[in-house]
């Protein structure tokens, strides 16, 4: 299984790095990971809505531009579905049965995803109704998906 993750701007902070680069090694015994970062636009204090949605548009063209077409694509969303660990454990699992070999996960920006990767994603996970920096994203989604990988492989993992 290929797992991609597809990040709206750089991760600067240190112990941020230190902990992605750790889900990274753990995840490497089951599958190639990569991870790409996409440039973000700065948003202009009090922007209007036409700017703020030109910026996701701008942001968009640049993660789709990153999408391979036979991937399996799963955009980070407040309005998507929540599922604990089992259950995205099921998901990641089903689809590695029905023939999907690339899981390609979308973290947006500030504003979010544009409607076109909206579109062009096949699933919408939230991890809650809450927002998150992008930076701390990144590394609960690892987690996520390494536990995940954990579960699918019956090995122990912290509940």
């Amino acid at each position: 299984m290929k797992f991609t993750v597809i990040g709206v701007g750089k991760i600067k902070e240190k112990f941020y790095t230190q902990a992605i680069d750790e889900y990274a090694k753990r995840l490497s015994r089951y599958g190639k990971l990569e991870i790409i970062e996409v440039a973000d636009e700065k948003t202009p204090d009090q922007a209007s809505d036409t700017v703020n949605r030109m910026i996701k548009d701008k942001e968009g063209e640049r993660i789709l531009a990153q999408i391979r077409d036979d991937a399996y694509v799963i955009a980070l969303a407040i309005e998507g579905k929540m599922l604990d660990s089992e259950e995205l454990a099921a998901k990641v699992e089903t689809l590695g049965v029905s023939g999907t070999s690339h899981m390609v996960f979308i973290i947006g920006g500030s504003l979010g995803l544009s409607e076109k990767v909206m579109k062009r994603a096949d699933y919408q996970l939230s991890f809650s109704r809450m927002t998150f920096p992008h930076q701390l994203m990144r590394v609960i989604l690892l987690e996520q998906i390494y536990r995940a990988c954990r579960i699918i492989h019956h090995e122990p993992y912290h509940k």
